[in-house]
């Protein structure tokens, strides 16, 4: 992959972390993605290829996902749609972007709240 813009140099840091970083039934990967304006957060079974639950700002009662409140906000809901599943531990995917700002908040909200990873 040819590196045009800072786009495809995410993508191919994205790659190489999901050459590593692999979800199963017992430990489900927590793949964050972020855009200027919203978080989205997805809990991932790779065995199955299934989504088994998804958090995102763009809910209605989520008003924020563009800073880090909002993001910490995500991150608790996420995790206590895991507890409500049964899920305890997750392994993070952080999906290419720097474990710095609104992604940090986010994983540092679900610990918080109990996931372990």
């Amino acid at each position: 992959m040819k590196i045009r813009n800072t786009k495809d140099a995410r993508l191919r840091i994205k790659y190489r972390i999901r050459k590593k970083v692999r979800g199963t039934e017992a430990r489900p990967r927590l793949s964050v993605f972020r855009s200027s304006r919203h978080i989205y957060a997805q809990i991932i079974d790779d065995d199955t290829g299934r989504t088994l639950l998804a958090a995102s700002s763009r809910e209605a009662d989520q008003k924020d996902g563009g800073n880090k409140k909002g993001a910490a906000e995500i991150g608790k809901l996420i995790a206590s749609r895991c507890k409500d599943k049964g899920i305890e531990s997750v392994v993070f995917d952080r999906s290419g972007f720097n474990y710095h700002g609104r992604v940090q908040a986010l994983a540092e909200a679900a610990r918080e709240a109990g996931l372990k990873f």
